[in-house]
């Protein structure tokens, strides 16, 4: 198998032994899960599908974050605990994940439950020399760190914006360099807080996937990633504390899917442009609103447009129509062979489509994409 690799900036094989780790950073439930949310996750399913198939163990890993700003906000906002309004969440994107038909994970470790990790990641940095405590806030410092960049390749004026739209905060007066990002900070009056010898607070966003990855995974990881916007900051200051700690390569394949838009601008939840699987599945069965994802590449930003039901429902029948024909042909494999190539599932769907027409059976074509027939 072939897959892009971000860090590396090309179509790479895929080298592995007998047993993949992967890696997937998950949701922070405070709101509703949304269509962006499920193509990610979709195409690790997919990508562990085929894996398994080439008689690879995977061991998929999908972290939730269960203390974070945004989560911390809502609650407040909702005049609810916190970890109430996580479990709610969470329940409705089970649901939601189980419509897409996708497999279980190895572990869905949550945030709050890997603290002590966390401190000792945190207590090595320091030991490493690449972090630093002001009034009870802990800085991972960037220019320690000579690679950092080597994930997403943003220029410096890049990463200042990033960092400022995804609450980096570059204009703290408390750190050395506009880039530091937090490891630990002192938590609000209504906020959770664990005790540290940097005084009492709660871990900074990126040390939490870091932490969890190493404990589930080890301190390689086969396969990392999730939505392209999370390549920097997120991604790339992973890696560097993971690196600095370790001394050794944190992801051996940086995976990012691309972005789900809709009606010109990218779905996100603070402008609530936004597409959810459960209403989908009121209009239509689950499979076709799996087939509907499948027909984008992961790797391109693309656009919802509810035409795609529609023609996913067309695409579900003619498949289904092969399913009184004994005739097996060759289409299992072109399908194996369009996802060894950096995951094409429109190619894949196509070669079924034509196989179908051809008056093929393509349910085992179909079952290696997550569709049942």
């Amino acid at each position: 198998m072939r897959l892009y690799d971000t860090a590396r900036r090309g179509v790479y094989a895929l080298e592995t032994g007998p047993r993949v780790t992967m890696y997937s950073c998950g949701i922070t439930p405070y709101d509703s899960a949304h269509l962006g949310h499920a193509y990610v996750y979709l195409t690790f399913d997919v990508l562990q599908r085929r894996l398994r198939d080439a008689g690879l163990e995977t061991r998929c890993v999908r972290n939730i974050t269960d203390v974070d700003d945004d989560l911390l906000r809502k609650a407040r906002e909702l005049g609810v605990h916190y970890l109430d309004l996580a479990a709610q969440e969470m329940a409705k994107f089970e649901r939601d994940m189980g419509h897409l038909n996708l497999l279980a994970c190895y572990s869905e470790p949550r945030a709050t439950g890997a603290i002590p990790e966390i401190l000792t990641l945190i207590g090595e940095a320091f030991d490493a020399g690449v972090a630093y405590e002001v009034d009870g806030h802990v800085y991972f410092e960037v220019s320690k760190f000579p690679r950092f960049g080597q994930v997403s390749h943003e220029s410096p004026a890049a990463m200042l914006e990033l960092a400022g739209i995804h609450g980096g905060n570059p204009g703290d007066p408390r750190k050395r360099h506009p880039l530091d990002f937090v490891l630990w900070q002192p938590s609000l009056e209504d906020e959770p807080s664990w005790e540290s010898r940097w005084g009492a607070g709660r871990p900074g966003w990126h040390v939490e996937c870091s932490a969890l990855a190493q404990r589930e995974l080890g301190e390689t990881v086969d396969v990392h990633g999730g939505g392209r916007d999370l390549a920097f900051p997120h991604h790339e200051c992973e890696a560097a504390q993971s690196e600095a700690v370790s001394g050794t390569t944190f992801v051996k394949h940086w995976l990012h899917v691309g972005l789900v838009g809709l009606e010109g601008t990218k779905m996100s939840k603070s402008l609530g442009n936004l597409v959810f699987v459960d209403d989908l599945v009121r209009r239509a069965e689950p499979a076709a609103v799996r087939l509907a994802l499948l027909g984008q590449h992961y790797r391109h930003d693309w656009e919802w447009r509810d035409d795609l039901l529609a023609s996913a429902v067309s695409r579900l029948s003619t498949w289904r129509s092969s399913l009184n024909s004994n005739r097996a042909g060759g289409v299992l494999d072109e399908v194996r062979g369009a996802l060894d190539e950096d995951l094409d599932t429109p190619s894949a769907l196509r070669a079924v489509d034509e196989a179908a027409g051809a008056g093929y059976n393509v349910a085992s074509a179909a079952a290696l994409l997550g569709v049942t027939l």
